[in-house]
């Protein structure tokens, strides 16, 4: 079909006139107007993204398991999903950390610009460490504690608890795996029945992609310049070093480390990868949330590259909520920006305890926009850094949280693809030539 009439092109043309939009709004004083009749198109968009991912981790995850048939099949995959996932993640803090002890970028922000930031944001910044300090105070076991949910209608209705939904699923796959097929086969009839009808209201969502990913980037960039436009620059050249840390750290998890494990572990094009998976991408990167991703996630994966439905519905629920790595880059050098900037020195020992703080974090941080700062300050405290600190990145951090949402994103998948190819569950035509000459499964394109 027309290049035009591609969604994920359709999705890029409105990303790159929301950019436009929000700079000439800024400049001309439209905040106002924009906050009023622009972002709730964005807002409505990423709502009903939101509203399908709790169904969609239900129907999805319960019909994976229980169509691994067997629970030495269900451990098998799912050992090697965390343990991946997990060494995704220590990648991308080994190169945080040794990003930004090359660079330094903490060592050139004036004083003058560090003392406005921290009156400017001083307010989020206690909302913050009230978080920080209710997370810190919670024993040692507590997060296996919440992963439990005391109420399945109560964690339905709330998407920052997506991890007590993947167990619910979990719970419901295995219980129907193992009960007798006469008396599983009606519930899962039902399950398969929601998740196909959840799958395309996830088709018609998407058609109103460009103009909510208009609104949300319009938004965002007149949100960031706020009432001074003019001082957007010099705040972006402060910290500009910072931000190239962090951005050239995801590039090289996203160009150079899920590349090169998927040329070890799967026959899979890059050629092919990277179109297969660019509108996800700009959904993550528009939306700041991997949960609101997750269903086109799970479709791009599924139509575009070939990863079967049963590996698809298990590994990249599961990624949404436990695999952050584009956030724990961020996080490493975010806690070394911070204390470069407020000149504490941190040795061997609190850079290792960044690591293991971060790699705990991943798991525990919600896939919503944002939810990386809050983990952030428990990271600074637990290496004696002042929390307050994070008003130096504040003005910046939702831009890159952007970036690192895509980046989550691109590491789910890649996972997905090395699982279901070490299970022989990745489409051979698919990862080769592609859907669209091999014609083993639908368009490449939530168009279809």
């Amino acid at each position: 079909m027309p290049w035009y009439r591609q969604s994920h092109w359709r999705i890029l043309v409105a990303l790159t006139l929301g950019l436009i939009y929000g700079i000439l709004a800024a400049y001309a004083g439209w905040g106002d107007f924009t906050a009023d009749w622009i972002a709730p198109f964005g807002a409505i968009f990423l709502r009903l993204l939101l509203l399908v991912a709790v169904p969609l981790v239900l129907a999805s995850l319960i019909t994976g398991i229980a169509s691994l048939s067997d629970l030495n099949k269900l451990s098998r995959i799912g050992g090697k999903t965390i343990a991946i996932y997990l060494g995704t993640t220590l990648v991308a803090l080994i190169i945080g950390l040794t990003l930004v002890n090359l660079l330094t970028p903490g060592a050139i922000v004036p004083e003058s610009v560090r003392m406005r930031l921290q009156e400017t944001y001083q307010t989020d910044v206690a909302q913050r460490e009230e978080l920080a300090a209710e997370a810190m105070d919670r024993g040692p076991l507590q997060p296996l504690v919440d992963m439990v949910p005391d109420n399945i209608a109560g964690a339905a209705s709330d998407n920052r608890r997506m991890l007590n939904m993947v167990f619910v699923a979990f719970l419901f796959g295995v219980a129907l795996m193992l009960v007798p097929k006469a008396q599983s086969a009606p519930m899962l009839a039902l399950f398969e029945s929601l998740n196909a009808v959840i799958i395309k209201i996830v088709e018609l969502v998407i058609l109103f992609a460009p103009i909510g990913v208009f609104a949300l980037i319009a938004d965002t960039v007149t949100g960031v310049a706020g009432d001074s436009p003019a001082d957007v620059p010099q705040l972006l050249g402060a910290l500009g070093l910072y931000c190239i840390a962090v951005l050239v750290g995801l590039a090289i998890q996203v160009f150079v480390t899920y590349p090169l494990l998927l040329r070890l572990f799967t026959p899979l094009r890059l050629e092919r990868f990277f179109p297969g998976m660019v509108q996800a991408q700009l959904v993550a990167f528009s939306t700041s949330s991997s949960a609101a991703t997750l269903p086109v996630t799970m479709k791009s994966a599924h139509h575009n590259l070939g990863v079967s439905e049963e590996v698809a519905s298990f590994v990249l629920p599961l990624g949404a909520t436990i695999n952050m790595d584009g956030t724990a880059l961020y996080q490493a050098v975010a806690a070394v920006f911070i204390a470069q900037t407020l000149g504490i020195p941190l040795d061997l020992t609190a850079q290792l305890t960044i690591v293991f703080m971060a790699l705990l974090a991943s798991i525990g941080t919600a896939a919503v926009p944002s939810a990386g700062v809050v983990m952030l300050v428990v990271i600074l405290e637990a290496v004696g850094v002042p929390a307050a600190g994070i008003a130096l990145i504040l003005g910046v951090d939702r831009l890159l949280d952007m970036a690192r949402t895509a980046a989550n994103v691109t590491g789910d998948v890649t996972v997905a693809a090395i699982v279901a190819a070490s299970e022989g569950q990745l489409a051979p035509a698919v990862a080769t030539t592609g859907a669209a000459e091999a014609g083993a499964i639908p368009s490449p394109t939530l168009d279809s």
